[in-house]
């Protein structure tokens, strides 16, 4: 998979036209002018031929491997609006960071994916269940952020603070369950449609598990006590717990601030709140 991972690089630095800008912001509308549009089709007619339905493609409705994405998912209208959001401000974010070529690459991969599980599925099982909303697409969006940026805080119902990769620990033991259950009734198209569907995540981040992987084996005890004893030899002579290596803000000077260890950088690498997603990371 790395080498998978290394081709896809090259090829989207060599293509960068390829990619559409802004695609998020394009995919958020249509799935608003959607879900208004469904408002008013008591029959549910424009969704059921929005769906991605293996069976229907089949008999020549090749609009459905594009158009399932275009239907947002939740029912109420507040849980519409704050998925649209998120989701938004996912894909910004990653298309910011990897660069409109890779990240259209990225989506449109988990389009492909998710349209190859349902006919997976219908082969192993024998029926399919229509995909209605880029739901797995979206999960391997929200699995890339995690990934990249464990430690970012979100508010869960806006209320609760959490951070990424407690998020996605939660997400990815659903998806497990899933697959448990589905493996346990026998229906193993239903168990594989998930691990299929998000494939692209695997092969994107394939260097970042092995290299955590590693980094975990190798350098987590020796870590660990390196840094209490650097903390507290901080404390002990400047006087403060943290301080950010970009601006230099302490903790004793600034206590409103908040201050994360970067979980990118090579050993531990202090940033307040305005720096730890917008910095230049050390590596070994």
């Amino acid at each position: 998979m790395r080498k998978l991972n290394d081709a896809i690089d090259r090829f989207c630095s060599m293509h960068p036209r390829l990619g559409i800008p802004g695609l998020m912001r394009y995919i958020v509308i249509a799935n608003a002018a959607i879900y208004i549009f469904s408002l008013f089709d008591q029959s549910g007619l424009l969704l059921q031929l929005l769906a991605m339905d293996a069976r229907a493609v089949l008999h020549g409705q090749l609009w459905r491997v594009f158009t399932f994405v275009l239907i947002p998912t939740g029912g109420h209208p507040l849980s519409v609006l704050i998925s649209l959001f998120f989701y938004y401000w996912l894909g910004e974010s990653m298309e910011r960071l990897w660069g409109s070529a890779k990240f259209t690459f990225y989506y449109a991969s988990g389009m492909l994916l998710s349209v190859l599980a349902s006919f997976l599925a219908l082969l192993l099982d024998g029926f399919a269940f229509p995909l209605y909303g880029a739901g797995y697409v979206n999960a391997a969006l929200f699995f890339a952020y995690a990934l990249t940026y464990p430690e970012a805080m979100v508010r869960l119902f806006y209320i609760i603070p959490i951070k990424m990769k407690w998020l996605a620990i939660l997400e990815a033991a659903l998806y497990a369950a899933a697959v448990v259950r589905g493996a346990s009734l026998g229906l193993w198209g239903y168990a594989l449609t998930p691990i299929v569907a998000m494939l692209n995540l695997f092969v994107f981040f394939s260097p970042d598990f092995r290299r955590r992987a590693e980094t975990v084996r190798s350098h987590h005890r020796r870590e660990a006590v390196q840094f209490r004893r650097a903390v507290k030899e901080q404390q002990r002579q400047k006087g403060y717990n943290h301080k950010c290596e970009v601006c230099g803000r302490t903790d004793t000077d600034h206590p409103e601030l908040q201050f994360r260890y970067c979980s990118k950088c090579s050993g531990y690498h202090c940033f307040c709140e305005d720096h730890i997603f917008n910095h230049t990371h050390h590596l070994e």
